[in-house]
């Protein structure tokens, strides 16, 4: 298999079709070694029957950040980050606009990648929720 280390947002872009995040509209705002952001609007399909952001959307925000950060600069043709812990603190919440979800490595070693990803609402800039979530990067076995 030919490598495919991911050191562009155009590569990290190219793995969110047919996704969770492609169906609630999130795109990648920036990235470098050590920070991610993603950008989501809110719509109907992220809201909880009161009409809010729903908290399991928060973590799915969460999630993707973290795991589509700890695939940069990592060849996924010989490893594959895969969530294998997430919590999150829901602050506030959000009823229309956008929300930013802005991760950031608190450690990175040949075995994890944990990330503390803050949801933010993007006009009001108020914290929504904090997660830390932390990913296990499994060697795959064809590699």
């Amino acid at each position: 298999m030919n490598s495919t280390r991911i050191v562009s947002i155009e590569q990290l872009r190219a793995l969110l079709p047919k996704t969770a995040a492609e169906a609630l509209g999130v795109e990648i705002v920036s990235v470098d070694s050590e920070h991610i952001v993603l950008r989501m609007p809110m719509s109907d399909r992220a809201r909880q029957p009161l009409g809010l952001l729903h908290g399991g959307i928060s973590m799915v925000l969460a999630e993707t950040a973290a795991s589509l950060h700890a695939c940069w600069n990592v060849d996924l043709s010989r490893i594959a980050p895969v969530g294998i812990e997430i919590n999150g603190s829901h602050i506030r919440s959000a009823s229309e606009g956008h929300i930013l979800a802005k991760g950031k490595v608190i450690r990175r070693s040949s075995k994890l990648a944990v990330h503390n990803v803050e949801i933010t609402h993007e006009e009001s800039d108020r914290l929504l929720c904090l997660a830390r979530v932390t990913n296990f990067y499994k060697v795959l076995r064809d590699a």
